[in-house]
C-alpha cells in the first residue's frame, strides 16, 4: 500500500472557503478523477458532504474519517486514525488522502507523494493545506508546464516525502 495525497491550492496554500473549493478548474477535476479512479480515498465528513448530493465518489473505496461514526451509504466510516489503520490492513495499491484540512494535516506525513495543483491566485481561503515547501522531508520532485483553464493559471506539481511515516 502506498499513501498519496491530491490537492489544489492557491498561492497561499489555501484549499477552501466556507466549506467549498476555492476555484473551479475542469482540467484539475479531470486529473483528480483520473488518478483516484479505482483507488481508495480517505476524507473527512465535511469533504464527503461537499460532493454532489453528499454521495461517495464512484468506482473508489470511500473511507470517511469522522468522530460522529454515523453510517454513510457507500462508505466505510472510521472514528479514528487507529480505526483507519485497522480498516486498511492488508490493502494493496494506492490510498489517496483527499481532504479536508484536518485530515490532510493528520495524514500528510504518511504520504510518499503529494500531487499539488498550484493555482496562481489568492482565493481568500479560510482553510489551508500544509506548506510542503516548508515541511521537513518534502521536496518538489516534478513541475509541469503552466496551463490555463476556466480563467485560472495553474501548474501540476508532485512533491515527494523522503521521510514518509509508515503506520
Amino acid at each position: 500500500m502506498r499513501w498519496k495525497a491530491v490537492v489544489a491550492v492557491d498561492e497561499k496554500w489555501g484549499i477552501g472557503k466556507g466549506g467549498k473549493l476555492l476555484f473551479s478548474v475542469p482540467e484539475d477535476m479531470a486529473f483528480f478523477r483520473e488518478i483516484t479512479w479505482g483507488k481508495t480515498v480517505v476524507m473527512g465528513r465535511k469533504t464527503l458532504e461537499s460532493f454532489p448530493s453528499g454521495k461517495p465518489l464512484k468506482n473508489r473505496v470511500n473511507i470517511v474519517l469522522s468522530s460522529d461514526n454515523a453510517p454513510r451509504e457507500g462508505c466505510v466510516v472510521v472514528p479514528s486514525i487507529a480505526a483507519l489503520d485497522e480498516a486498511l490492513k492488508g490493502a494493496e495499491g494506492d490510498v489517496f488522502v483527499i481532504g479536508g484540512a484536518r485530515v490532510y494535516e493528520e495524514l500528510v506525513d504518511r504520504c510518499e507523494e503529494v500531487y499539488v495543483t498550484k493555482i496562481f491566485a489568492d482565493g481568500g481561503a479560510d482553510v489551508f493545506f500544509p506548506n510542503l515547501d516548508m515541511r521537513e522531508g518534502f521536496f518538489l520532485a516534478r513541475e509541469g508546464e503552466e496551463r490555463e483553464s476556466n480563467g485560472y493559471r495553474f501548474r501540476f506539481t508532485t512533491y515527494v516525502n523522503k521521510k514518509a511515516k509508515k503506520p
